[in-house]
């Protein structure tokens, strides 16, 4: 894992705290969220739905709707402080420095547009090319992502393409300008198991190719398995563990890690085990600890007093009173 000394550190999160203004009061969807990313590392973050994994991805990128807020909390890209930057600031690096492949292609590319049209505005935006040079490097970032004909594919709208097809396009349209920091949100949520493995075989190549860092969110502890050097564990907004990815799968230490990792499907399982209960509302938070209603190792103090990020002799950190 990384350490703030590592002058290879390309992102760094400092106790982020995002909140949503609601008619019942704010509501603390990212609750104190401290890690970091190295220069050409693959960091995933994994939990379940609502955990607030999407939230935080785009606190980074400035991208959230209008009733949310950062409430605290520092962002840093290289040695740029992102939650001092306006909206302006922001555009020059989002799509350019950093880049977002978001959950559904199908939504996120504009449907009366060509496929050509949508790559060559965020090169032009960013890149100052225009006309044939950025026909050519639309083209060039379309090969990248192994697309046949691509030519043809600039004159597609997305409708005409398959999921698998969109996808691609939404992966290029990320890389055309080369970013350092790619935010890969569900790469794979709307696609078929075969289709699944080629996009993440293909995003790990480009991303070892380019040497670029990659934000991966996921709640698949296979492909964090498969994809990533180190991973933060979320639930309920907060980091409950954050480790390199081998002690994760050899040794967890908190109950919802371990929870998640015994709900895997492996060959020598007869049945599939769960994790007991449902994730709290972030709307209606216990107190305490709050995986505590549905952990069977809580103590009495885990009801009332919510427990701290401490790091371990071996430099990850868990957020549990079995390791005070």
């Amino acid at each position: 894992m990384s350490q703030d000394s590592n002058v290879n550190i390309v992102l760094k999160v400092e106790g982020l705290s995002t909140v949503f203004c609601t008619e019942d009061g704010p509501i603390k969807a990212v609750d104190n969220v401290t890690f970091l990313l190295e220069k050409g590392k693959v960091l995933g973050i994994v939990g379940e739905s609502g955990c607030g994994k999407t939230v935080t991805s785009l606190s980074i990128l400035k991208l959230l709707p209008n009733n949310a807020i950062i409430d605290s909390g520092k962002i840093f890209f290289n040695d740029m402080n992102l939650t001092d930057l306006n909206q302006e600031d922001m555009r020059l690096i989002r799509g350019n420095k950093i880049a977002l492949i978001p959950q559904d292609p199908l939504t996120s590319l504009n449907p009366v547009y060509t496929v050509g049209d949508q790559i060559r505005e965020v090169i032009e935006l960013h890149q100052n090319i225009y006309d044939d040079k950025a026909n050519k490097r639309a083209i060039e970032v379309l090969s990248q992502v192994k697309i046949p004909n691509p030519e043809r594919i600039l004159t597609n709208y997305p409708h005409e393409l398959s999921g698998g097809m969109r996808q691609r396009v939404i992966i290029a349209m990320a890389l055309s300008c080369k970013p350092r920091l790619l935010i890969a949100d569900e790469p794979t949520t709307a696609l078929d198991v075969t289709v699944q493995a080629q996009i993440l075989d293909l995003i790990r190549y480009i991303q070892k190719d380019e040497g670029m860092s990659l934000l991966l969110i996921t709640h698949d502890l296979g492909v964090i398995a498969e994809m990533c050097q180190d991973v933060i564990v979320m639930y309920a907004g907060q980091v409950v563990e954050y480790a390199d990815v081998l002690n994760i799968y050899k040794d967890p230490l908190h109950p919802y890690t371990i929870g998640l990792l015994k709900s895997l499907p492996t060959q020598d399982k007869t049945r599939l085990e769960q994790i007991e209960g449902q994730p709290p509302s972030i709307g209606s938070l216990p107190s305490g600890c709050y995986f505590e209603p549905r952990c069977i190792k809580r103590m009495p103090e885990c009801k009332t007093v919510s427990p701290e990020l401490i790091s371990m002799s071996d430099g990850r950190k868990v957020s549990c009173h079995l390791y005070k």
